[in-house]
């Protein structure tokens, strides 16, 4: 029985990480190009709009999650039809990870050399191009890395979630460890999310490292 009930958690946990960092990434990564395009040295400044992004994007970041769970209830009930649960934790995970995931997409852009952005320039590229065969291409290990930290901080959250109703390992590890004192699962449910994060940051790592090896063959070459 208590094979089934971890099984079942570490199943709801993988569909809360996966499909929340997938929408996380979807939608922070174009937010972080639009701030690294619209901040005032940007190839298109946008003052005013990168104020307003930055404020929002510190505004969300500052909210501790179970904070802004609580808040995104409505939003979740709108969405999925219930407040609670694994699909419904879905979207504060998301949410609260969109603007990290944007303010990190951020930074990783901006190590990109801007000479190069300038020779594009230079040579006639418009600034579309300049993103999707320059930008990103060029800042793409940094990029992995990114989104290695995401998915972590999405498993911390969502085990997190667990004690308010969230679904998972979170909330088997609170069912079995705080209510019914059973210190066996409790500790199981942790070694797994221990193994799920290291699993996570080998993966990251490995596909980080080829990817900068790749680039300084091809650069070489």
């Amino acid at each position: 029985m208590m094979t089934q009930e971890l099984i079942r958690a570490t199943i709801e946990t993988l569909e809360m990480v996966t499909v929340s960092s997938l929408f996380s990434v979807l939608l922070g990564l174009p937010l972080g190009v639009l701030l690294v395009l619209s901040r005032p040295q940007g190839l298109r400044p946008r003052p005013a709009l990168y104020r307003a992004l930055d404020a929002i994007i510190n505004v969300f970041r500052s909210l501790p999650f179970l904070v802004l769970m609580i808040m995104v209830f409505p939003l979740s009930r709108l969405i999925t039809g219930r407040a609670t649960g694994t699909t419904a934790t879905i979207v504060p995970l998301a949410v609260a990870a969109i603007p990290f995931v944007a303010r990190i997409m951020e930074q990783s852009l901006l190590e990109v050399d801007g000479g190069v952005l300038e020779a594009g320039l230079a040579s006639g590229a418009k600034i579309s191009q300049l993103v999707w065969t320059v930008l990103i291409p060029e800042a793409l290990p940094a990029l992995v890395n990114g989104v290695t930290i995401t998915v972590i901080n999405i498993i911390g959250n969502s085990a997190m979630a667990g004690a308010i109703g969230g679904g998972g390992l979170g909330d088997l590890a609170v069912r079995y460890g705080l209510y019914r004192r059973e210190p066996v699962m409790l500790y199981t449910s942790v070694a797994v999310i221990i193994v799920l994060v290291q699993l996570v940051q080998w993966l990251g790592g490995y596909l980080e490292r080829r990817l900068r090896r790749d680039g300084k063959v091809t650069a070489s070459a």
